[in-house]
């Protein structure tokens, strides 16, 4: 995408940036207008969908980490980065294992509602690690439910996004 490195990074570092801004002001959504209690949308998942698309695995995991680690210091606590830490990398990994399946088996949709499940199930592990116990994995097909609605959202935004960028892009290089 980027043709040299200085490009490259300024592109990691603006995605990453937006990933951070997207987290916070998730954060300042009340909870009562999430699908089910503790579900978020996961408006930063919109930056790794694009950035798997546009950036090796290596990239998209600083654009994940930085993200995670600057909102939690941000907008949360120690606790927030525990959790989000867990979500992220398990949806990370999902994602990008999905990613790699390619185009004609697995939409930007799809990518990002297994991003979306995965990030609620490592949540969960570590909640259920918390309490001790395991039976707030009882809680799993609730925040299913809100990964799957929210992994839409989000799937659609990031395909119409990466849309957009490329159309940018063409237009830069003509």
């Amino acid at each position: 995408m980027t043709t040299n490195k200085n490009q490259r990074l300024v592109f990691i570092a603006l995605l990453a940036a937006q990933a951070v801004v997207l987290s916070l002001l998730e954060q300042a959504i009340p909870s009562p207008f999430t699908m089910a209690p503790g579900a978020k949308l996961g408006l930063a998942n919109i930056i790794t969908c694009i950035a798997l698309f546009k950036l090796p695995a290596t990239d998209v995991m600083t654009i994940v980490a930085t993200r995670v680690l600057l909102a939690s210091f941000l907008g949360g606590t120690l606790s927030t980065l525990l959790f989000s830490a867990a979500g992220a990398t398990l949806s990370f990994v999902g994602m990008y294992g999905v990613f790699k399946l390619g185009p004609n088996l697995v939409s930007m949709i799809g990518i990002s509602v297994t991003g979306a499940t995965l990030h609620n199930f490592g949540q969960l592990l570590i909640a259920s690690h918390v309490a001790g116990t395991w039976n707030v994995l009882l809680y799993l097909p609730v925040l299913t439910g809100a990964g799957i609605l929210s992994g839409i959202a989000t799937g659609v935004a990031a395909n119409y996004l990466l849309q957009s960028l490329d159309k940018i892009l063409v237009n830069k290089n003509s």
